[in-house]
């Protein structure tokens, strides 16, 4: 499938295209759906379920096929690990300080890609889901926090299924055989409505949970048309 748009994308990028498209392909056969959603330039906050630690991966190649440059939200501790650390750096990608005085350096750091032009990708549960049967959770306010700071970014809600199957919590790795990991991009969410209102823990908790309610309507549909074709 040729890319929907190709952005200039420097040496870190272009070595992360290298070494995640054969690796997917790999791991996975992949399926998008409503790719076309995503805005082919300026800023755009993406909003996905958290299945496994395999599924960022996923989810940079979807990105990367819709013309876009991902910017991941990414836990801090991945930024110190050998060779990782220095690709991540190198990539672009924004570390999460949890439970420090640097916590809110992240959102900062995504809203100044935001105004960039640039595709942010969030998972506002803030790790993999620990639901039994990987429902996406309840989220955090981060997503709310930096979705009411740039109210005339558009946001889209993404449900990803199917990679928990190939690596699974616990680091259970079950690479044969290969697994399919879809990806669905909803429609957009009205933000721009809340311009101009304080955010109070109560706007937070709401507009953190019509996100999560979105993240999950297209969580469904994939499960949906997952067991009709089982049926069928």
């Amino acid at each position: 499938m040729a890319r929907a748009h190709k952005p200039k994308a420097g040496f870190w990028i272009r070595l992360c295209v290298i070494v995640l498209y054969p690796l997917n392909a790999l791991l996975f056969s992949r399926r998008w759906h409503d790719l076309a959603r995503i805005p082919p330039t300026g800023g755009v906050l993406l909003a996905a379920n958290h299945i496994s630690q395999a599924d960022t991966a996923a989810m940079a190649v979807m990105v990367w096929q819709a013309g876009r440059i991902p910017r991941f939200l990414i836990k801090s501790g991945v930024f110190s690990w050998p060779v990782v650390g220095r690709v991540m750096k190198g990539a672009g990608q924004i570390p999460v300080y949890r439970g420090s005085l640097e916590a809110r350096d992240s959102l900062v750091e995504a809203s100044k890609a935001l105004q960039r032009g640039e595709c942010v990708i969030i998972y506002p549960e803030g790790t993999i889901t620990r639901d039994r049967d990987y429902w996406p959770m309840a989220g955090r306010t981060g997503v709310a926090r930096l979705a009411l700071a740039n109210p005339d970014v558009p946001v889209f809600p993404v449900g990803q299924w199917g990679a928990h199957r190939t690596l699974g919590r616990g680091g259970s790795f079950h690479p044969l055989p290969r697994q399919r990991h879809e990806a669905r991009v909803g429609p957009r969410l009205d933000i721009s409505r809340y311009r101009g209102r304080a955010q109070t823990p109560e706007l937070l908790t709401e507009v953190t949970a019509e996100v999560m309610t979105a993240i999950t309507v297209e969580v469904t549909e994939l499960r949906k048309a997952e067991g009709s074709a089982d049926r069928s």
